[in-house]
C-alpha cells in the first residue's frame, strides 16, 4: 500500500474515531452508509472499508452483516487495572456507566478440590456459591462464579447479594478483600454462556481466576470469571527494573501480595 493510501486510511480512521469521541455518535448508532462516509471524509469506499475494518479492531464499532446489518457505534469498554484493586461495579461507575448485576444461584455446597485449595479449607468444607452476570448500562459484561468459605461468613447466602459483595463482606464481617490474584486466559463463549451474556458462540472471552484476600492474608473468595472480550480491556501498570537489577535479584512476593481487580 503506498504512503497516500496508509495517510488516507488514517485519516478516514480519524475521521470517524474523533465524531464517536466528540458524542456525533453514540452507542448504538448506525453510521451512514459507506457510499456517504466515504464521500464526507473524501475518500474511496476501499479505503473506507479498510479505516471501519481498523476502527473494529481498535472498539470504536461493531460491523454487523445481513438484512438489518451495518457498522454501529460500540458500547464503551470498561477498563480493568490490574495495578489496583477494587470491585468491578467501581470500575464501571467510574467509566460513567450504571453497574447492575442479575443473580442466577446462590447455595452452600461443599468446594471442588480446586477451590478449596484456594480457600484453604478442606473438600468437605461447605462454601457459599454465588453466580452472577454484571451489568455496564444494562448489558451484561461479565459471568462471575464465586466461593466464600461458610466458616468466615456464615450466613452471607442469606443476604441481600445484588450489590457489591466486596462491601457486604466489609460492612457485615469486617473482612474487606484487600488484595487477589488473578490469572487471565483467553477463552470462546460455549452455547450456554453465550445466551447468558447475549453474544453469540465462539464470541472471544477473557477468562480470569481470583483468589482474593483480607488484609492478614486469609482468603476469602475463589473465583472463575468470563468477561466479555468487545466490552473489556485489562490495564496493567508496569516499572521498568534498574540496569543492576535481574531475576534473580528481584524478591519473589508472595501470591497473596500480588495485587488485581474485580467484583
Amino acid at each position: 500500500m503506498s504512503d497516500e493510501n496508509t495517510s488516507l486510511r488514517g485519516r478516514a480512521w480519524r475521521g470517524v474515531a474523533d465524531t464517536i469521541r466528540a458524542g456525533g455518535y453514540r452507542p448504538g448508532d448506525r453510521l451512514p452508509s459507506e457510499r456517504e462516509l466515504a464521500d464526507r471524509l473524501g475518500v474511496s469506499r476501499s479505503t473506507l472499508r479498510l479505516a471501519l475494518h481498523d476502527l473494529e479492531r481498535s472498539g470504536y464499532v461493531v460491523r454487523r452483516p445481513g438484512r438489518g446489518g451495518g457498522t454501529f457505534v460500540a458500547a464503551p469498554k470498561v477498563e480493568r487495572d490490574l495495578g489496583h484493586f477494587t470491585g468491578l461495579a467501581d470500575y464501571i461507575r467510574r467509566q460513567g456507566l450504571e453497574a447492575g448485576s442479575r443473580i442466577l444461584s446462590v447455595s452452600l455446597a461443599p468446594a471442588d478440590p480446586r477451590a478449596a485449595a484456594a480457600l484453604g479449607i478442606a473438600p468437605e468444607d461447605l462454601a457459599v456459591h454465588v453466580t452472577r452476570v454484571r451489568l455496564a448500562d444494562g448489558e451484561p459484561i461479565a459471568l462471575e462464579r464465586s466461593r466464600f468459605p461458610v466458616a468466615l461468613f456464615p450466613d452471607l447466602a442469606e443476604q441481600a447479594l445484588g450489590g457489591s459483595v466486596y462491601d457486604l463482606l466489609r460492612t457485615r464481617y469486617g473482612r474487606a478483600p484487600a488484595h487477589a490474584v488473578e490469572r487471565i486466559e483467553p477463552v470462546a463463549a460455549d452455547d450456554e454462556i453465550a445466551v447468558l451474556l447475549e453474544v453469540t458462540y465462539g464470541t472471544p472471552l477473557l477468562a480470569i481466576e481470583r483468589v482474593a484476600y483480607d488484609a492478614a492474608g486469609v482468603p476469602v473468595e475463589h473465583a472463575d470469571d468470563l468477561f466479555r472480550g468487545d466490552r473489556t480491556r485489562v490495564v496493567v501498570w508496569t516499572t521498568h527494573d534498574t540496569p543492576h537489577d535481574t531475576p534473580q535479584d528481584i524478591p519473589r512476593q508472595a501470591p497473596h501480595r500480588t495485587e488485581g481487580s474485580t467484583p
